[in-house]
């Protein structure tokens, strides 16, 4: 473990006016974020030790950035230590973590495992590794944990990442299911928060630009380019550009969940409903109240909204 001189680092000298600007604002709205997700799930308590896991991506390095600022800010007091898990993948440039968070003068640790050669040996060549490599990384980071005396352990996944893995539980899994922003770990012994759980990735590639981190690549192992997930990223992306603001629209939806309107009787009491449940969420309707577009109307591309239906019933059932 490394305690070293309080050397906060400064921003990067050869932005322009307007680049200062730009980050100035950018680190507010990230800072707005991460607070409202702290808040909303209870994140960070007073008295609190965050191992705040670094892998020396643009995620994980704006989580940080962010965290050492609001602790400067909250009205609580909450320690910081950075972790590092060095796994030895060929090309892994050691020196670069170290020499960055020195540079910040926060308490780190870097953990050196050989898990790279146990996934090589264990895992058929063409196969994607990430499955196996992540569950050795959790167990090692949680093993960290417990010697750090640690009381949360905070992961720098963002919102786009939970609605990545809420499709790919769809598709693949067969199972509505995300990361959550907060949980027990898998071990039972850990809490695992999400502090980015309502940063765009979008904006978290502007701060790392802006920011000039020391980025080292995430695809060392040479297993990326043949995930799913990319595939999905991919898929998202292609619908962000379509159609604005239906990514944030399925991350509102992943907070607005209605069990009485899914097919989960283990989450709702299905059986047991009568005429004199009464209603229940609204009913049994198709669609909440919001605007839609009607080609059955006079004007063809009149707006009207769902409980306006009513009257056009016959039309909209006839069209074929």
């Amino acid at each position: 473990m490394n305690a070293l001189p309080t050397t906060q680092q400064s921003p990067v000298n050869t932005l322009t006016s307007a680049q200062k600007t730009q980050l100035s604002k950018l680190e507010k709205r990230l800072r707005r974020h991460v607070g409202q997700a702290i808040a909303e799930y209870n994140m960070i308590e007073d008295g609190d030790k965050i191992m705040v896991c670094v892998s020396g991506g643009k995620d994980s390095y704006a989580m940080l950035s962010i965290l050492m600022i609001l602790k400067t800010l909250a009205p609580i007091k909450f320690d910081l230590i950075a972790v590092n898990l060095d796994q030895k993948q060929p090309g892994f440039p050691e020196h670069i973590l170290p020499e960055y968070l020195a540079s910040l003068g926060i308490e780190y640790k870097v953990v050196e495992e050989d898990t790279y050669s146990i996934v090589m040996d264990k895992v058929p060549e063409g196969k994607t590794t990430c499955s196996l490599c992540s569950r050795l990384r959790r167990a090692i980071l949680y093993k960290t944990a417990k010697e750090l005396g640690a009381t949360k352990i905070a992961l720098g996944h963002h919102r786009d990442d939970m609605i990545e893995t809420l499709m790919l539980n769809m598709f693949h899994g067969g199972k509505i299911k995300a990361m959550p922003a907060k949980l027990g770990s898998d071990n039972g012994e850990h809490v695992v928060i999400r502090p980015l759980a309502f940063c765009k990735e979008e904006e978290l590639i502007q701060y790392a630009a802006l920011k000039n981190f020391p980025i080292i690549p995430c695809n060392l192992c040479g297993s990326q380019p043949n995930l799913e997930r990319q595939n999905i990223k991919h898929m998202l992306n292609g619908w962000d550009k379509n159609h604005p603001g239906r990514i944030e629209s399925m991350f509102t939806a992943m907070k607005n969940i209605v069990p009485s309107h899914m097919c989960d009787s283990e989450l709702f009491d299905f059986k047991n409903i009568t005429r004199e449940s009464g209603i229940i969420n609204g009913g049994d309707t198709a669609f909440d109240k919001e605007e839609i577009i009607s080609p059955t109307v006079n004007k063809p591309a009149q707006t009207i909204r769902t409980h306006e239906l009513t009257k056009h019933a016959i039309d909209i059932t006839e069209v074929k």
